[in-house]
């Protein structure tokens, strides 16, 4: 009886546990989502819903990711403060809107002079990219990770055509992140401003020029209503969103939707960047037909050795203050000369040569 007693208390102790087990393990969990974008925002809105869809799709409906855009939030640019607070469990913005509150966040959405977007990618999942992101990240109780890429962005929409330094003096332009800063350095007066008070910006001659992403994205904000001169990119040549992740949400989830949750992110990151060479591919040629005003340019070369000049000085005093920062520079520059010198001989040259044959 005893021994019967005791198997039976056995077979009740490991009958709880597997059914505590197969409890835990069909918990739904509904993470709240705040973007920097307004509802139904294409390509970069598109993003977040591909993630969110992705997620509940491959765990069966037991992650669920509700998405409140920048109208239901009413702080475009208070994503980082959210999901630190833990207001929100996950957050979808740009890296480089919080330079400044951590400086060092800037280097992981595009870095003028840098990367390409299949370069950059390699760095962040074969370099040291996201060790280095988390780096930053980690005292903020933040997880981040890449939230789709824009590709090359176009240098922005002008009112006047830039002939030389001069021109630049004074300029008043949207324009974020690093550039911005080597922009400064060269005379112009660089702002930023949410997506949705663009246009009105430019119209209203609050702001002279204006670089937001690309055809496919300024076409539906209308800069080509406005302004005559689209200039070529050198700023931004692989525009990374980012994906923001509240440590403690993070630690909550089963390891399972952990991993859901993972590929989803990598996963519509990766359908952004499709998806945008498709938008903005469609997007040139509708504007090349209707607006047969707007002139392509390429900035002069006086201008570009200038920028370059101070996109080299900013980077060397950034480093010279920032162990972390000078990590990270490194890091960039190491992988890009490596990863660029095999661009040339593949993309670069194919490209050429193409152009030859034409």
């Amino acid at each position: 009886m005893k021994i019967r007693s005791v198997l039976s208390a056995a077979a009740l102790a490991v009958a709880t546990t597997f059914a505590a087990t197969q409890a835990l393990a069909q918990d739904t969990f509904t993470l709240r989502l705040a973007e920097t974008w307004g509802p139904n925002f294409p390509i970069f809105g598109d993003a977040s819903k591909n993630m969110a869809k992705m997620a509940e799709e491959m765990s069966d409906g037991r992650l669920r990711i509700r998405i409140d855009s920048a109208n239901k939030h009413k702080a475009p640019f208070g994503v980082f403060d959210m999901v630190k607070a833990g207001q929100y469990d996950m957050g979808h913005s740009a890296s480089y809107y919080w330079k400044g509150k951590v400086p060092n966040t800037l280097f992981f959405t595009s870095m003028p002079f840098g990367m390409n977007a299949m370069e950059q990618y390699a760095w962040f999942y074969h370099g040291e990219g996201m060790e280095l992101m988390q780096e930053v990240y980690n005292p903020h109780n933040l997880m981040s990770f890449p939230g789709g890429n824009t590709g090359i962005q176009m240098g922005g929409w002008f009112r006047k055509e830039i002939n030389s330094v001069e021109d630049l003096q004074g300029l008043k332009m949207r324009i974020p992140g690093f550039a911005g800063e080597v922009f400064a350095e060269v005379g112009v007066s660089p702002t930023n401003i949410a997506p949705g008070e663009l246009y009105t910006a430019l119209e209203r001659n609050t702001i002279d020029a204006v670089e937001w992403v690309g055809p496919a994205l300024d076409l539906r904000l209308g800069f080509q209503q406005i302004a005559d001169y689209y200039y070529t990119g050198w700023h931004e040549p692989a525009t990374e969103l980012q994906f923001l992740v509240n440590k403690k949400t993070w630690e909550k989830l089963p390891a399972d939707l952990r991993e859901i949750l993972r590929v989803s992110m990598r996963l519509s990151s990766y359908e952004m960047l499709v998806q945008s060479q498709h938008e903005n591919a469609k997007a040139w040629a509708s504007i090349q037909e209707e607006y047969p005003n707007v002139q392509i340019k390429r900035f002069p070369d006086e201008v570009f050795q200038a920028m370059k000049e101070a996109n080299d000085k900013l980077l060397k005093e950034a480093a010279e203050g920032d162990e972390l920062a000078a990590k990270i520079v490194k890091s960039q520059q190491e992988y890009l000369e490596q990863s660029r010198a095999y661009t040339d001989i593949s993309e670069r040259a194919y490209l050429n040569t193409m152009g030859e044959v034409e």
